[in-house]
């Protein structure tokens, strides 16, 4: 549910500012309308970005937990020691590039020190070192010229040049150091780099002082961003002068806003929102089962608009049934729900995290669904235990049924928890506008989708083993529903207007009844995908089975845990790609929600530990 909102206007005088804000954070209610960034010169600013880098410099690094080990108190300028001993890292690597590359251009020459050639130079009797590719030394002017060839590769030829250089070509560069001692420079800096590693080990060990500090310095700049947020009353003395903000604060926490500036003495108004008001936060306040699923909306970084409508009931049903499907194999789900209660036992004492209650949900969607098409880890169904197959679904279940009769039987299945979900999206709609006579646009779409429904299943599903007949109301359905969308469905008031509109718009009215044919046809990619994964986890098992019965059994199984383990993997990203998408595109489609929300967050002190 999207809790409505106030707008509020807020009036302090000059000299309480600070205090204002202050009392307002500890409030913690108003969502600040605007939140000007405080300059980059700013203290709290800088010494963000100087934690920033210090935090990534330490971030991959893996510390070990010793419960004996004497905890030591973080250096006070902790960030500025670790970016500096980074600095001096980046430099010493940097170096060991120019020395390795140095070394890799002249050993071929051998060790000799370039001071004696330049100390030679100075004396009067300068040499000058060449090399050359064989077919460029064939076709170099030697006439005249004094030199020693010192040898060469396959491919290569080196001179040392008397007295002077070769007319029109550059000679090679001396190095600043001999080879001996270029590579003890990078041995040197080789131990140097492993003693600013070991010192970068011991500073990571209090990363949780630098995640503390950020979080402070973070409310800082939040302050600073709120008080440069405020804009002075004009045209009032500069004794009694007078500073102002806006914001949003939900309807059920206006009385604590109230109270608050009542003891003050601040100025308050509250407004709801105009309609042309696209700032609004959006908050949302579902039950403790529907916020599992925050862990996903924040992950995909979406909210709904907060004149849209919440379908997070909806969503969270849905994306568990898509999840189930996909994953499709109760092996899998015990594996995740596992995975999920031994973590919820871990954290009981501190308070279970809500992606661990997400997860075991998740798993035990996906090993219900296991359960009824009587999958497990891919092995074939005639082989699992009878036990198992009994206890499967005769409509799916390949232990129990001919699997093109099971492969059809989930192909109308995925179409009809895709006319179910975009059913339920228009029902939300005739809820949203049953007192306008749009109402009747969604029951038109709904009428398209039970009429395109029966052609889907004609194109789709009907054959020589199960005949499905084009049903004549089906004709209706679609005409009579494309009627009712074409003449309400921009009514605003005016069903001539509306009618008009659809006129002007005729290509994409048109083309509503294509795009509710590829919705439901959209859905048969969780019979398509999950198929795929069950394909994937039957050749893992093929190519492991001949090696189990010997001594290679080591090896089948090393392949067993890493075939299963990457189709699991690929499993997720399929979640994320089309568990999502059909949520977040065609149920959200049909319900008219564009996920263009600012998420609520108010003006408040955080825990900083």
């Amino acid at each position: 549910m999207i809790v409505p909102m106030k707008k509020v206007c807020l009036m302090v005088q000059d000299s309480e500012r600070n205090e204002a804000l202050l009392k307002l954070r500890k409030v913690g209610v108003i969502h600040l309308e605007k939140s000007n960034a405080p300059a980059d010169g700013c203290a709290a600013v800088t010494r963000k970005n100087k934690l920033e880098s210090a935090m990534g410099l330490i971030g991959d690094i893996k510390i070990k937990t010793d419960k004996n080990k004497i905890k030591t108190e973080p250096e006070q300028n902790l960030p500025d020691l670790i970016v500096d001993v980074g600095r001096q890292r980046k430099e010493l690597q940097e170096r060991n590039m120019f020395l390795h590359r140095e070394i890799s251009r002249i050993e071929a020459w051998g060790n000799f020190n370039p001071a004696s050639l330049k100390e030679m130079a100075s004396l009067g009797q300068p040499l000058f070192l060449y090399e050359f590719t064989k077919d460029a030394f064939a076709e170099i002017d030697l006439e005249n010229v004094r030199f020693i060839k010192t040898g060469g590769g396959k491919n290569a030829v080196r001179l040392v040049v008397l007295d002077k250089e070769i007319a029109g070509v550059a000679p090679f560069q001396l190095p600043e150091k001999s080879l001996s001692e270029l590579i003890r420079e990078t041995e040197e800096n080789k131990i140097a780099l492993n003693k600013l590693e070991e010192k970068l080990k011991t500073l990571a060990e209090h990363r949780q002082a630098l995640i503390t500090e950020m979080k402070r310095v973070e409310q800082e700049i939040e302050f600073e961003s709120a008080s440069a947020s405020m804009e002075k009353v004009e045209d009032v003395p500069v004794e009694h002068g007078l500073s102002w903000l806006t914001g949003y604060v939900p309807a059920p926490d206006m009385e604590s806003l109230k109270a608050i500036a009542g003891e003050n003495g601040w100025a308050l108004s509250a407004n709801d929102p105009e309609e042309t008001d696209e700032t609004v936060p959006t908050k949302l306040k579902n039950s403790k089962f529907v916020n599992l699923l925050t862990p996903i909306t924040d992950f995909l970084g979406i909210v709904p608009g907060y004149r849209e409508v919440d379908i997070s009931l909806w969503f969270l049903i849905f994306f568990c049934i898509f999840f189930g499907m996909l994953f499709g194999d109760a092996a899998y789900g015990l594996i995740i729900s596992t995975i999920a209660i031994v973590g919820i036992i871990k954290t009981a004492k501190k308070g279970v995290p809500i992606g661990l209650q997400m997860l075991l949900l998740l798993g035990v969607f996906n090993t219900t669904w296991g359960v009824m098409t009587c999958s497990w880890f891919g092995v074939d169904s005639e082989k699992v235990p009878q036990i198992l197959q009994d206890i499967s679904l005769s409509y799916i279940s390949t232990a129990k049924s001919d699997p093109k009769l099971v492969d059809q039987n989930l192909q109308i299945f995925c179409f009809s928890l895709g006319l179910l979900q975009l059913t339920i999206a228009h029902l939300k709609g005739i809820i949203r506008y049953i007192k306008s006579l749009r109402v009747f646009a969604e029951i038109g779409s709904i009428a398209m989708l039970w009429g395109m429904y029966n052609v889907v299943l004609f194109l789709v599903v009907s054959n020589d083993t199960r005949a499905i007949p084009l049903l004549p109301p089906s004709v209706y359905l679609l005409g009579g529903g494309f009627a009712l969308t074409f003449v309400f469905g921009s009514y605003e008031g005016s069903i001539g207007q509306s009618i008009l509109s659809s006129f002007k718009n005729i290509i994409s009215v048109v083309l509503g009844i294509t795009n509710v044919f590829s919705d439901i046809m959209s859905y048969i990619r969780l019979w398509a995908v999950g198929l795929a994964g069950a394909s994937i986890a039957t050749t893992v098992n093929t190519m492991a089975g001949p090696l189990l019965g010997n001594f290679l059994i080591f090896a089948g199984i090393i392949l067993l845990v890493f075939g299963h383990g990457l189709n699991l993997i690929l499993n997720v990203l399929s979640v994320l790609v089309h568990g999502v998408r059909l949520n977040t595109l065609e149920f959200s489609g049909h319900v008219g929600l564009t996920w263009s929300g600012t998420a609520y967050r108010p003006f408040a002190e955080r825990a900083v530990k």
